[in-house]
């Protein structure tokens, strides 16, 4: 069962995803080499708050921290830790804020300072694959078209995409109904209908599409070690085409 969202519902959903796409700026600011994944953790939290927001993730299913940082073959779910950020390292980070009862969430990843150009490649097919998929979030069109135009646009671009792990609704929850494959699946999928609130996110790996869960049992990598990419935007089915709620 799809939540479909009425105007009130949407104007508290859009105002949780302002505050997760000015803090998603804020963290591309000062993501450098040097800095610690803990450090932007400690930096989200207190952005967040001074928002009058709570940090989703934190605690959720007992996740510690208030954002997922996730670093070169690490592909969701990373746990803020000591690790110091090193020239050349990609780092996903990915947010979740409460403002109001209602939910925002989005994700990017950043090149930390100057990073090979395949890395580059990685994060701009990611990126191309999300808003190829968010152009086909229309009334009238199903999930499926969604899932299609990511794995086309991924595939197309020499890559590979994750299968254990997909988009999702979002807006009274944090996770809602329908799950959003990013590769296609048997059928069409659910309905695509005016006041759907998606959270869209193609994970993107350079090599194989496997993942495993590290001992943390959060932290997802990637089988064969190679880097991963992940962006995710919030998006509302709307009566006139798909509207993007997590960006400035």
């Amino acid at each position: 069962m799809h939540e479909v969202k009425n105007k009130s519902e949407i104007v508290y959903i859009k105002q949780a995803c302002g505050v997760v796409a000015d803090l998603l700026l804020y963290l591309r600011e000062i993501t450098k080499p040097g800095i610690t994944t803990k450090w932007l953790d400690t930096k989200a939290e207190e952005f967040i708050r001074k928002r009058g927001s709570i940090p989703a993730f934190k605690n959720y299913n007992g996740f510690p921290s208030s954002i997922c940082t996730s670093v070169n073959a690490e592909v969701i779910h990373g746990i803020p830790s000591s690790y110091r950020l090193r020239e050349g390292d990609i780092l996903s980070i990915d947010v979740g804020v409460k403002k109001s009862g209602y939910y925002g969430d989005a994700a990017v990843t950043l090149p930390v300072g100057q990073v090979q150009p395949k890395l580059l490649k990685l994060l701009s097919i990611t990126e191309e694959a999300l808003y190829a998929g968010i152009e086909n979030a229309c009334n009238s069109n199903h999930i499926s078209d969604i899932s299609k135009a990511i794995q086309d646009t991924v595939e197309k671009g020499g890559f590979s995409v994750v299968r254990d792990f997909v988009g999702h609704g979002v807006g009274r929850k944090l996770h809602e109904e329908p799950p959003i494959p990013n590769y296609k699946t048997p059928g069409r999928g659910p309905l695509l209908v005016s006041g759907m609130t998606l959270a869209i996110e193609p994970m993107v790996n350079m090599g194989s599409y496997e993942v495993i869960i590290k001992k943390d049992n959060w932290t997802v990598v990637t089988k064969d070690g190679e880097p991963s990419a992940h962006f995710e935007h919030t998006v509302l089915v709307g009566e006139n085409g798909p509207e993007i709620l997590t960006m400035n």
